[in-house]
């Protein structure tokens, strides 16, 4: 082990609380809200904010860590761009065009019923994060802001962090340390229960595949984040009531 013994410890800290505590508060949580939604209609915009400060939070830890760790700078946990930037730009703009496409194809596979395999999963997946979808424009923007905070703070963690860890600190391999966290990031998704940890863990596990290839977090929290706003926000449920709130 090559961490000095604060950023060991605090790196242990936050890995018993993202594996055991968050995904236990954060599955009493959804439940609760899932009970108390239509009775208290504060309660889905209270609970975003506070699941977003708890990524922020997180997010800031780590940082803290490698702060304080001498054997890891910001390029160690992929807070780094090594590409030039025409490169950069037209990955990203191939991502955005890429998940564009496919949120197109949903919605007319959708729209013309038909129940192809993609779209089931994408219908059980939905299930499993029902109570998170937005009835109303504002809560349409606690649900964008939750997506985007998401999609930054657990690249950093999951993805950057946990991989550096584990492989600095351990002296595990890349790919032992990379499973290790996807590990602890699908716990962290336990609210979702089997039905949605099934697709985290695909999502989580190509998004490390991302990372690996293209040595940065840039895209994979581009990514993330988009998976999460079309889940969230473009979902065909999450138009319905919105439409009904305007009738």
């Amino acid at each position: 082990m090559s961490f000095t013994p604060l950023a060991f410890g605090l790196s242990a800290v936050l890995v018993v609380y993202l594996a055991v505590v968050s995904p236990l508060t954060g599955k009493h949580t959804y439940d609760r809200l899932g009970r108390t939604r239509d009775e208290d209609p504060g309660v889905y915009r209270r609970m975003l904010t506070i699941w977003s400060a708890e990524l922020w939070a997180v997010a800031a830890v780590a940082l803290v860590i490698v702060a304080i760790e001498p054997n890891l700078d910001l390029a160690d946990i992929g807070l780094v761009i090594n590409r030039p930037p025409d490169t950069t730009l037209g990955m990203v703009v191939g991502a955005v065009f890429t998940m564009t496409v496919v949120s197109i194809a949903r919605r007319l596979a959708a729209a013309r019923g038909v129940k192809t395999s993609k779209a089931a999963q994408a219908a059980l997946q939905q299930k499993a994060v029902s109570h998170l979808l937005p009835r109303t424009r504002t809560e349409r923007w606690y649900a964008a802001g939750l997506s985007v905070t998401a999609g930054i703070t657990e690249e950093i963690v999951f993805r950057g962090l946990l991989i550096a860890v584990g492989t600095e600190a351990f002296g595990l391999s890349r790919e032992v340390a990379a499973g290790l966290a996807l590990a602890v990031f699908v716990a962290g998704h336990l609210y979702q229960g089997w039905r949605g940890m099934v697709p985290v863990a695909v999502a989580g596990l190509s998004l490390t595949f991302l990372y690996f290839r293209t040595g940065d977090l840039l895209l994979p929290i581009l990514v993330h984040a988009m998976i999460d706003l079309f889940a969230l926000t473009f979902s065909r449920r999450q138009r319905t009531e919105l439409v009904r709130e305007a009738a």
